[in-house]
């Protein structure tokens, strides 16, 4: 008889396709620079998700968008993983039907990260998921007013009935949570790499622990130079 696991965590990602990712980097960044950024934080999050799956005994799932994605980045996913295509016309469908299908195999808590934050640790994944014994609801901020993880022991229909990627879907995702009558948990805030100050940030707190999380979005951007690229926005916002 197989054990049962402790939960799923799904990573939401996108096929890494110039003009469709990372959007906000360009310029400075051409989008074939920032599409190939794009492609090595993947396979940072993927590589790290794949670890923590282990170590915390969860089910990994990787939920691609668009439709026609996993046959061209299927090979890049480490074999452990689910492949499933994202379905819904927006990405807060996408996430309540990501959460109802995980639910429907039996997960008792349902973790769902997106692809943008590849700082994201192990331990920040352990706290969600012990939270998750005393919370309906975790949810681990970013540093824009959104988040990069989000728990539940359900899926709640109506959780994610609001707009994304406008800067305030953690206030909007917690006001929606308390209408619902859910207790939610609010983690230490964590980084995500959404635009050219978000490299900066990362490039000045480049410690041993973050570089064994993201190795390939680093080398990435030491062997483009991309660093350079994105300076003179940098003293733009100095100014």
């Amino acid at each position: 008889m197989t054990a049962a696991i402790a939960g799923v965590v799904v990573v939401f990602a996108k096929a890494p396709r110039p003009g469709h990712v990372k959007t906000r980097m360009v310029p400075p960044l051409s989008p074939d620079e920032a599409a190939g950024l794009y492609a090595r934080m993947l396979d940072d999050v993927l590589a790290s998700t794949a670890r923590f799956a282990r170590e915390l005994d969860l089910r990994a799932v990787a939920c691609l968008h668009p439709p026609d994605a996993c046959g061209e980045i299927a090979c890049s996913v480490p074999s452990q993983f689910s492949v499933v295509r994202q379905r819904g016309a927006n990405l807060s469908q996408r996430m309540t039907w990501a959460a109802r299908e995980v639910a429907a195999s039996g997960a008792r808590r349902i973790l769902l990260r997106g692809s943008d934050s590849p700082g994201l640790d192990g331990e920040t994944v352990a706290r969600a998921l012990t939270a998750l014994d005393s919370w309906d609801l975790v949810i681990c901020p970013d540093r824009d007013g959104g988040y990069n993880l989000v728990g539940m022991r359900a899926p709640v229909p109506g959780l994610f009935d609001h707009p994304m990627s406008t800067g305030s879907e953690l206030e909007d995702t917690l006001a929606n949570a308390r209408a619902l009558g859910l207790r939610a948990h609010v983690q230490s805030a964590s980084f995500d790499l959404d635009t050219i100050e978000d490299l900066h940030w990362l490039s000045e707190r480049r410690s041993d622990s973050l570089a064994r999380l993201c190795p390939a979005t680093l080398r990435y951007l030491d062997e483009n130079d991309l660093w350079r690229r994105a300076a003179p926005a940098r003293r733009r916002r100095d100014d």
